[in-house]
């Protein structure tokens, strides 16, 4: 299998991965998985694609990260790690991804500060005099 490479974004983490036949190591700008993301929920929502989809183990996976926090690049790996699937086989993997929401990228983002106010939403107290 040739390497298969594929792109994820949530908020403003975004995840470059490069995937290939291998014992499913999943390194992360140099580190292992359990390094770069210490919490187990974490390392779940990464590993979700291929737990859905049976494939635990059969693929190496290469990441580049940047940006965001770490739940935003987690559920970016996630988005990146399908759409990979999906480029290795589509017809056996992508109903499953999909009918789960895998495939979505989600489209929230933080809203901009205004001038002149607190926050996005905020306003200064009103004083009527």
């Amino acid at each position: 299998m040739e390497l298969i490479n594929a792109l994820g974004r949530r908020k403003s983490a975004v995840a470059r991965v490069y995937v290939n036949s291998g014992k499913g190591n999943i390194t992360i700008n140099g580190k292992p998985l359990e390094v770069y993301f210490p919490a187990e929920t974490l390392q779940y929502i990464a590993k979700q694609a291929f737990e859905l989809t049976e494939t635990v183990g059969m693929f190496d996976v290469n990441v580049n990260m940047f940006g965001g926090g770490s739940k935003g690049q987690a559920e970016a790996l996630r988005l990146a790690i399908a759409r990979a699937l999906c480029k290795i086989d589509a017809e056996q993997y992508r109903p499953a991804l999909k009918a789960n929401g895998f495939l979505t990228r989600d489209p929230r983002e933080v809203e901009r500060k205004k001038p002149g106010q607190p926050g996005a939403r905020k306003r200064f107290q009103f004083s009527k005099r």
